[in-house]
């Protein structure tokens, strides 16, 4: 697990190891620089004419370290503060510094580019709370129109380190070298964007600088694959669980089938899908594994119902079902009658926000897996407003329903009621297509049925759902992905992870796409 942090946190986590570590802020800042110039110089970039855009306070202070670190290693550097002002302690240290050693710094200038071959961004650090504006938006916009590697320090100048806005001007980095713990910002939409590849570094900042107050968001790893189900020699079907996969209507056959197979390739012992008469043979076709219950659409048998949620240990409820008479009869049933985990997608979830009191009260413990349209619905709120606040959405929804909430995005937020928020990090834009999200479903359930708490299931199934589409990505492409490449991704991470030597070890600490490393 790698934590990541929001401004106020980093602020607290950096203020905490000057005040009551007694590591000076300078010294802090010193660490800072050396990692950035390590990080750079172990790749293949060209420095040899650098131009670093500084601000004023401490991120700025970084990039004139930075810069006298280059001017040692005989670069051609080129520093320019866009605009005079107050600047902290430890920037005009690194200025005297930089005086010292003969560098200049051009101030009160929008940078000039005659033939760099990399911009370094100092500008603003985390802490920024408003829109670039002025000289700042001016100078921006020329390090953006400049030939060469861009790189940012800490974080790309004009993006949110709480939520990844971009409300004016930003820097568009190809490398964002980062201190201590990857911000929320640079990892969230749009602000990925302008990220880059990123690469975090320890400075000497880690948890006793919690003191106590630990980060709220997450993001799993390989190394948490340890935490899958353990699959005993001496076994049964009965030993893996069983999974019910409520889904389909009539002609809507597909969700329930990607479902069940999805459940199976995550590694339940048993999948029984309950689904209209008319998706018969479809199923039977599809997932001969399964056991098969099927119903009139037109006359709903509740006792039925009740049966099919009695034998399971965990359930899906939703994908496909449609919003009619008979979905809302399936819905209520299994809300009012289980006494398992119970996960809801798709059409529960858009009942539910029609029906609201569908909701109150529920047995067992809840997993709630709404896409942000989803989201809309049941909030009430505009989509902008929910893709602006996607971290804050779903911790409250989880609060106030007592819900595992898995909020659908490009980077799928999962906020555990009282716990942890998971920010994931595998997976691939190939992935956003019809289906994915019942697979999803399939292979959440399998790990509740499976043993492992709604909690712990929620977030490690979304990560291993990315982790099966960044397996196949190679061999689809990110256009030609389906969601039943899906399914053959899992077996191959299934394969992988959980083979005959156990799971493997990755000295890397990073998931597959290796688009955050920590070091």
């Amino acid at each position: 697990m790698q934590y990541i942090v929001n401004s106020r946190e980093m602020k607290r986590y950096d203020a905490s190891t000057s005040e009551h570590f007694h590591i000076p802020s300078i010294v802090l800042m010193e660490r800072a620089a050396v990692a950035f110039v390590e990080e750079l110089s172990g790749r293949d970039m060209d420095l040899s004419r650098t131009l670093i855009v500084c601000g004023n306070g401490n991120n700025g202070g970084d990039g004139l370290a930075i810069a006298r670190l280059l001017v040692l290693a005989g670069k051609q550097v080129k520093v320019v503060i866009p605009r005079e002002g107050r600047a902290t302690e430890q920037n005009l240290l690194q200025q005297r510094i930089l005086a010292a050693y003969g560098v200049q710094v051009i101030t009160g200038a929008v940078p000039e580019y005659d033939g760099c071959t990399a911009v370094i961004d100092a500008l603003f650090g985390v802490g920024l709370s408003r829109k670039p504006e002025g000289v700042f938006s001016a100078a921006l916009q020329a390090m953006n129109a400049a030939a060469g590697h861009k790189i940012a320090v800490d974080i790309a100048s004009g993006i949110s380190a709480d939520d990844g806005s971009v409300p004016g001007e930003a820097f568009r980095a190809d490398l964002t070298v980062t201190f201590a713990y990857a911000k929320a910002g640079m990892l969230l939409w749009p602000g990925n964007t302008y990220s880059g590849e990123v690469v975090v570094k320890d400075i000497g900042i880690d948890e006793r600088s919690w003191l106590g107050q630990k980060p709220k968001l997450a993001a799993l790893c390989r190394e948490d694959l340890v935490r899958l189900p353990a699959r005993a020699g001496h076994s049964n079907k009965g030993t893996f669980g069983k999974v019910l996969v409520a889904a389909g209507s009539v002609n809507m056959a597909g969700a329930a089938c990607l479902c069940a197979r999805a459940a199976y390739a995550a590694g339940c012992g048993l999948v029984q899908v309950l689904t209209p008469e008319e998706n018969r043979l479809i199923v039977q076709s599809v997932v001969p594994e399964a056991v098969l219950v099927t119903y009139s659409a037109q006359n709903p048998p509740e006792e039925l119902f009740a049966e099919a949620v009695s034998g399971a240990d965990a359930i899906v409820c939703g994908p496909g079902t449609g919003k009619g008479e008979a979905a809302a009869k399936l819905l209520s049933c299994v809300l009012a009658q289980s006494a398992v985990p119970v996960l809801l997608d798709a059409d529960a979830l858009n009942l539910i926000a029609e029906r609201p009191e569908l909701f109150r009260h529920p047995r067992a413990a809840l997993v709630v897996t709404p896409h942000i349209g989803e989201m809309s619905r049941l909030r009430g709120l505009p989509v902008a407003e929910i893709q602006e606040a996607l971290q804050k959405t779903a911790e409250e929804f989880a609060l106030e329903y007592d819900a595992v909430t898995v909020l659908k995005d490009e980077r799928t937020l999962t906020s555990v009621p009282n716990g942890h928020t998971w920010l994931n990090l595998s997976g691939n834009c190939g992935m956003a297509t019809a289906g994915s999200g019942d697979v999803l479903s399939g292979v959440i359930a399998s790990l509740m049925a499976q043993g492992l708490p709604a909690g712990e299931a929620a977030p490690l199934g979304v990560y291993l759902h990315g982790l099966a589409g960044d397996a196949v990505l190679p061999e689809t492409g990110s256009a030609g992905m389906t969601a039943g490449d899906l399914i053959a991704g899992l077996r191959r991470v299934s394969a992988e992870t959980c083979g005959k030597h156990g799971p493997r070890s990755r000295s890397d600490r990073c998931d597959e796409k290796g688009s955050v490393r920590w070091k």
